[in-house]
């Protein structure tokens, strides 16, 4: 076990752990943050995305080792209670079925956005190829995606 440091949505955490523990795993049971979920354990599917130097990570297979940066979970998006236009988005156009999924949804599409403020439809559907939902809810991701666009750029969004 190591004494590690590890700074999450802004606060700084000190972890008595393994070093090759996978960061999902101290964000969950040491942190108590239920945003990131273990989907795959692969790094597969994308349920445990956390944000990671602007990147959306797959938690579940990086070692808290490896982690040098701040970390951003689901719950680190919003500021002063007000949600980030992604979430509010989300809501918005009723995107989840199950919900599972939604935590790697939203935290790719915030990197993504996050890279290209005005993605098109294809850049989109390529940003978020690799997070999965069961629930085949693509087509609302999508215009959540379009419609938190309008949002951070912004525009009145109906």
């Amino acid at each position: 076990m190591s004494k590690m440091q590890l700074k999450v949505n802004g606060a700084t955490h000190t972890v008595d752990v393994d070093p090759t523990t996978p960061l999902l795993y101290i964000l969950r049971n040491d942190l108590g943050l239920q945003g990131p979920r273990f989907g795959c354990g692969l790094g597969q599917c994308g349920a445990c995305a956390v944000i990671i130097n602007g990147v959306a990570m797959r938690s579940c297979i990086t070692a808290i080792s490896n982690v040098r940066s701040e970390v951003t979970t689901l719950e680190g998006l919003a500021t002063n209670g007000k949600l980030h236009p992604v979430q509010q988005a989300w809501i918005d156009e009723q995107v989840p079925a199950c919900g599972f999924c939604q935590n790697g949804q939203i935290m790719t599409a915030k990197a993504l956005l996050d890279k290209n403020p005005n993605p098109t439809d294809a850049q989109i559907r390529e940003g978020m190829n690799r997070t999965l939902c069961r629930c085949m809810t693509y087509y609302g991701i999508q215009k959540a995606i379009k419609r938190a666009a309008g949002m951070m750029a912004g525009k009145v969004v109906a």
